[in-house]
């Protein structure tokens, strides 16, 4: 453990946010720098807790505890070591992941949690800045060829721990450039796309091949690639939007979120020079529909292009402000959240279902909805009725849905090789992520549906471990224990 009685004497603390005046005008991250002394503080409160929930909170497993000790002692390069032995993109995880380590903090039972995620930062960025890290070639190359599709965060640790494999790897990405959702769907004030590529450069040393614009299904049939390469991975993410199938929908200024935020994030890739030609909130009110992450995103880059107003509408009730009596220590807090985003203006309402939208000369005016109630059936499920005279109607020039992801998108691909699915359309995969068809493997949301980005990688690990268990027999690559967290 840190400090026996750090989390008595120290209280949790979190890096300032940059004034809202000055982050709004840019795209850089909100957040200013942590000082190592406070660190140290923040590290100290970890508790010699016996059992550390923390671990089943992570999906990743990560080995919490030690890291926050040797932190604490200085031992930081020795930290980042325990770090990557679990995790191989932590400042991934630490800018992106909501912490599920943090609500399954024991300490967290009657106080504030320890700062989990901020210590993880803190040590891959130490690390970085000291050259702790570098290219880790195998020691022996095999003659396997592997092929990932998709290079998001689990097509990205599937390729990395089967090239420290030895094996020949090749990353499959149908647009310009790499990354998948963390290039083009996260906003650059969440994460810069330099601490990306500084990660990709080092895979490209390691020996990964990386293949833009390659469409699989489409510029070649999946199935040639059975014969090309002894392996693989489908990791192709949960890409078709949930979209909401109203009168009105068909109207201009009404899109999907993903339409909406990967325009601003190619702008900003080249550059953000010349006059931006993408889907744009300048001068214009907005509503976004969904209250989740993504919902955040739309919000954060609409104020940044210059919204008149913006309002974000969730169809459930309002989180509370605390744990409800439903909702217990060690899962995960659904509690009401500031993110920054929704620190730099913009109203949230709740309990809203949007009816239809109007407009004139095919372009939207108008949002039709209707307030809710929320009340619960005998069986525990949500029954959702509306409000009588509720009934309203806002202007408005501009409408992203942020409504979530229903799963890998159909045919294509997925048709081509034959591959299982769920009901929910799903990539349906054994214990070792391996499909109906041997060889192929899956990983990440296009398994398991859209999840979190710690998910993500701790599937992407465990397909590297059942790819390189069926190439070799054996393997010595580590598999996460693809639990459910809590």
């Amino acid at each position: 453990m840190a400090k026996p009685t750090g989390f008595m004497e120290y209280g949790r603390k979190l890096p300032s946010r940059r004034l809202v005046e000055n982050r709004v005008t840019d795209w850089i991250e909100i957040y200013e720098d942590f000082p190592p002394s406070e660190l140290n503080k923040q590290a100290a409160r970890c508790m010699d807790c016996g059992i550390p929930f923390c671990h089943q909170g992570c999906p990743l497993g990560n080995i919490i505890p030690d890291w926050n000790d040797l932190v604490y002692k200085g031992f930081w390069e020795d930290a980042i070591d325990r770090l990557h032995a679990t995790n191989n993109f932590p400042e991934f995880t630490g800018r992106l992941c909501p912490a599920p380590c943090e609500s399954a903090c024991v300490l967290g039972i009657n106080d504030d949690s320890v700062t989990i995620k901020q210590i993880e930062l803190t040590i891959i960025e130490n690390a970085w800045d000291e050259g702790w890290i570098s290219p880790q070639k195998p020691n022996k190359l095999t003659d396997k060829r592997v092929a990932v599709v998709g290079s998001g965060p689990a097509g990205l640790a599937a390729a990395q721990q089967l090239c420290r494999a030895g094996h020949q790897v090749t990353v499959m990405e149908r647009d310009d450039r790499i990354g998948g959702l963390l290039r083009y769907g996260i906003p650059e004030f969440k994460m810069e796309k330099k601490f990306l590529d500084r990660r990709l450069n080092q895979m490209e040393q390691e020996g990964v091949v990386f293949q833009t614009n390659f469409h699989i299904g489409i510029d070649t049939d999946a199935k040639d690639l059975l014969k090309e390469y002894d392996a693989v991975c489908l990791a192709g993410g949960a890409t078709q939007s949930r979209d909401l199938p109203i009168p009105g929908r068909e109207l201009d200024g009404v899109y999907l979120a993903m339409e909406y935020l990967p325009m601003q994030n190619r702008w900003n890739e080249n550059g953000g020079k010349g006059v931006y030609e993408g889907i744009t909130a300048k001068d214009k009110n907005v509503i976004i529909l969904g209250g989740g992450d993504t919902g955040a995103d739309c919000l954060g880059t609409a104020h940044r292009q210059g919204a008149k107003s913006v309002r974000q509408y969730e169809l459930l009730d309002r989180p509370p402000d605390q744990r409800s009596l439903d909702n217990p220590w060690p899962t995960w807090a659904n509690i009401y959240r500031t993110s920054g985003a929704h620190e730099e203006g913009g109203e949230r309402d709740y309990s809203i279902l949007t009816k239809s939208f109007s407009g004139e000369n095919g372009r939207v005016t108008a949002l039709e909805g209707v307030r809710l109630n929320w009340e619960q059936a005998s069986d525990g499920r949500p029954i959702m009725n509306e409000i009588e005279g509720s009934e309203f109607s806002d202007p408005v020039d501009l409408v992203l849905l942020a409504l979530g992801f229903l799963g890998p998108e159909p045919g294509g691909m997925l048709e081509q090789l034959g591959v299982g699915l769920s009901e929910r359309g799903n990539v349906i995969c054994d214990d070792d992520r391996m499909t109906n068809v041997p060889g192929v493997f899956a990983a990440g949301d296009m398994a398991r549906g859209q999840s979190l980005i710690v998910w993500a990688i701790a599937e992407g690990r465990a397909a590297a471990h059942g790819i390189d268990k069926w190439l070799m027999s054996t393997t010595v690559l580590p598999r996460p224990v693809l639990k459910r967290s809590f």
